[in-house]
């Protein structure tokens, strides 16, 4: 596994100087966007990309333009805006797996959260996979060729990386019976899985919680999601749901409360932590007696 890894997520510092400066434009008195772009002479659209984070190659002499016309003339402050465009520009691990992940920012946003809530339906929550887990999902139902099966099962182990750093995220995952029901072709990579799954769920800052299919129907139905809540109140939490063609982030109060009601429900409808890990623990008996 590459050793070098950033403690923070290029797009979430980014997101941050654009809600810094889109604050400090409007503690300044300039309340309209275009009278702030006028003052500096620049067009509407330069200064809208910078605010709705659209630019990730910020000049510093903008940031010092910017700086001077909102009156920020404390030089800690002025430093700190310079030090998040600079992380704004990094590249984080995942720019290695470019050929894996393509447009998904979902490392990218993993690398800074604080807490990760998560509810899956259908497979093992990837960061909770076992390497020949992961290798049996990507192998299932499709013909990938093995180099192209290796290069994700390198990515998602690297991104299971951030719960074994010095301050990892609070991960909370309601796990769907089916997928813990669901066989991959070798038992033994299952039983692995479902260990590995018991171990996990002893660490601190994991909680793993199964939602039976006694439960009935339930609030989760119309799919997986992940709600990621990040350490500086600046920062907004964001929702992430996959499809088959690709990855939608929702942020936002109402869509944030919607989803975090969502789980609230199936957190309640699941069975406690210390009765999911009973439970997983008899799937693994059965495995055990599967040939």
């Amino acid at each position: 596994m590459p050793s070098r890894r950033s403690l923070h997520s290029p797009t979430v510092r980014l997101r941050r100087l654009a809600a810094e400066m889109r604050r400090a434009r409007l503690t300044s008195g300039y309340a309209q966007l275009g009278d702030a772009a006028k003052a500096l002479g620049w067009s509407g659209p330069k200064l809208s990309r910078i605010e709705d984070a659209k630019t990730r190659f910020i000049k510093p002499d903008d940031i010092d333009h910017l700086c001077d016309l909102y009156e920020i003339r404390d030089g800690a402050a002025r430093e700190a805006l310079h030090a998040l465009a600079k992380q704004a520009r990094e590249r984080g691990w995942w720019s290695e797996y470019k050929d894996v992940f393509g447009d998904n920012v979902l490392p990218d946003f993993e690398t800074e959260a604080s807490m990760i809530r998560a509810y899956e339906g259908l497979v093992i929550p990837g960061l909770l996979q076992t390497a020949d887990y992961t290798e049996a999902v990507f192998r299932g139902g499709q013909a990938h060729p093995d180099d192209v099966v290796e290069r994700h099962v390198a990515a998602r182990m690297e991104r299971q990386q951030i719960l074994n750093r010095h301050r990892p995220p609070h991960f909370s995952a309601v796990i769907d019976e089916a997928a813990l029901r669901r066989r991959v072709r070798e038992p033994e990579v299952m039983r692995d899985q479902l260990e590995h799954l018991m171990n996990m769920a002893t660490r601190h800052n994991i909680d793993i919680q199964v939602l039976p299919f006694e439960a009935g129907p339930h609030a989760a139905t119309t799919g997986s999601f992940a709600i990621m809540d990040f350490p500086s109140e600046i920062d907004p939490s964001i929702v992430y749901t996959e499809t088959a063609t690709g990855h939608v982030i929702s942020e936002g109060d109402e869509a944030v409360t919607r989803y975090a009601t969502i789980f609230g429900h199936v957190q309640a409808a699941a069975l406690r932590a210390s009765e999911s890990v009973a439970f997983i623990n008899q799937l693994l008996a059965q495995e055990s007696d599967h040939p």
